[in-house]
């Protein structure tokens, strides 16, 4: 690809916030997080943990465990109920509309050793995982979304989706056709 391409290419990538409900293709998936996994990692350790959330199911329980915790901390921090009603509306119909949420985890288990320099870099590569994610779906023609309601909500998102202990919720992508 000629440079100017790719730096189009990598400037075009947009945050979506709107989504169709046109299911993505199982195989469309794997390819965007297979790309995802070759993202740069400290030491190679490949912190990241995917959780694919298809199933409508399970939507509204992560939607009330997130929100429930947004409008908690809004009105600990003196928003306007209006402010807060309308984050909560956003929010929630974010998660219905999207036909794919990925919940991008980083295993905090999972250091060369415990310290706090080796947990940064193990953030760090977890959060350029997420990146990738973004800029494979973009290579597919999806549009994506990087919402950070997971650090919000950690325990909760962790007991909603039943998540390992060592599993903690970096953030969620939305993907769109």
């Amino acid at each position: 690809m000629p440079t100017d391409s790719a730096h189009d290419f990598l400037r075009s990538r947009r945050s979506i916030r709107r989504f169709k409900p046109d299911p993505i293709p199982d195989a469309m998936l794997e390819r965007i997080l297979t790309t995802a996994t070759y993202a740069p990692s400290a030491h190679n350790r490949q912190p990241w943990r995917f959780v694919i959330i298809k199933n409508a199911d399970i939507r509204p329980r992560l939607a009330k465990a997130l929100t429930d915790k947004m409008r908690l901390d809004m009105q600990t921090e003196g928003a306007a109920e209006a402010e807060i009603e309308k984050r909560v509306a956003s929010s929630i119909r974010r998660i219905h509309e999207a036909p794919v949420i990925i919940i991008l985890c980083r295993d905090v288990t999972d250091v060369r050793i415990n310290t706090p320099e080796e947990n940064i870099m193990n953030i760090q590569s977890t959060a350029l995982a997420g990146l990738q994610l973004l800029l494979a779906a973009h290579a597919e023609g999806l549009g994506g979304n990087w919402i950070c309601w997971p650090l919000y909500a950690a325990h909760e998102t962790q007991e909603v989706l039943g998540l390992p202990e060592s599993w903690e919720a970096a953030g969620n992508v939305h993907h769109w056709i």
